[in-house]
């Protein structure tokens, strides 16, 4: 038995700010490249004030805010948490919603046998929590930024592979697509990319829808609409591209 507590539906907090990126072409989950500063920028685990790491639903929830608000320090903390510290949330900056998920008893009546007994349930309730970019005064410890990673090499057979393939394949940007009108494949630099491994997973991913141009393979499963069920089959075609080893097409 799950229980819900607070104003907003955590349930319905959770899903809409998912639904609000698939509705922008992104999924989440799956994005192996950071945004913002690439020069500072590796999506590290979110960490609580404590340093400790975020877990599960809420590592998502804040990896989205960060790249939607360009956040480059991985550390979050409630407004009462800054204030302990002598710090404080600048006036107008909105925080983002994390969840904790919890248990707890409650005493109920069993008619049957006539007496009380406890019963346990399951509760989720939600909370604000601010990027340190967003408090002023913290101790200097919470603005260090850890050294960014060394780009990391190219692996010559996937570019060896890719060479091979007369697709046209721009880089710029923080979002990866093929757009079909323009025959070509839109990439973030190689440097955002978390491993090299993310990078050419992502252009197989890409790669796979290219070959649906009509030109090609004239692959449309009768898709209408974006998120309907003819884009939901293509989808799945091009996620064999990118579960590929380094990148390479099955």
């Amino acid at each position: 038995m799950t229980q819900s507590t607070g104003k907003q539906d955590p349930h319905s907090c959770i899903t809409d700010r998912i639904l609000a990126e698939l509705e922008q072409g992104t999924r989440p989950w799956l994005k192996p490249w950071s945004g913002g500063d690439m020069a500072t920028s590796r999506q590290a685990r979110p960490l609580r004030a404590t340093g400790q790491p975020y877990r599960g639903i809420n590592v998502l929830l804040l990896w989205i805010e960060a790249q939607a608000s360009g956040f480059v320090s991985p550390s979050w903390m409630t407004y009462k948490q800054a204030q302990a510290l002598g710090a404080q949330v600048r006036k107008g900056e909105h925080g983002a919603t994390v969840v904790y998920y919890g248990d707890s008893t409650k005493t109920v009546h069993d008619d049957t046998s006539g007496e009380d007994r406890e019963q346990g349930f399951r509760f989720l309730k939600t909370y604000t929590v601010f990027n340190v970019a967003q408090i002023d005064g913290l101790p200097e410890r919470f603005h260090i930024i850890p050294e960014p990673a060394p780009e990391m090499e190219r692996i010559e057979a996937a570019e060896t592979f890719f060479a091979s393939i007369p697709a046209t394949v721009n880089h710029g940007g923080n979002k990866a697509y093929y757009i079909p009108s323009a025959d070509r494949i839109q990439l973030p630099p190689f440097p955002a990319f978390h491993d090299a491994h993310g990078y050419y997973a992502t252009r197989g991913h890409e790669t796979v829808h290219w070959t649906r141009h009509e030109s090609r393979l004239d692959r449309s499963f009768g898709r209408e609409k974006w998120g309907d069920e003819g884009y939901a089959r293509e989808d799945l075609v091009a996620l064999s591209g990118q579960s590929a080893p380094h990148g390479t097409l099955q």
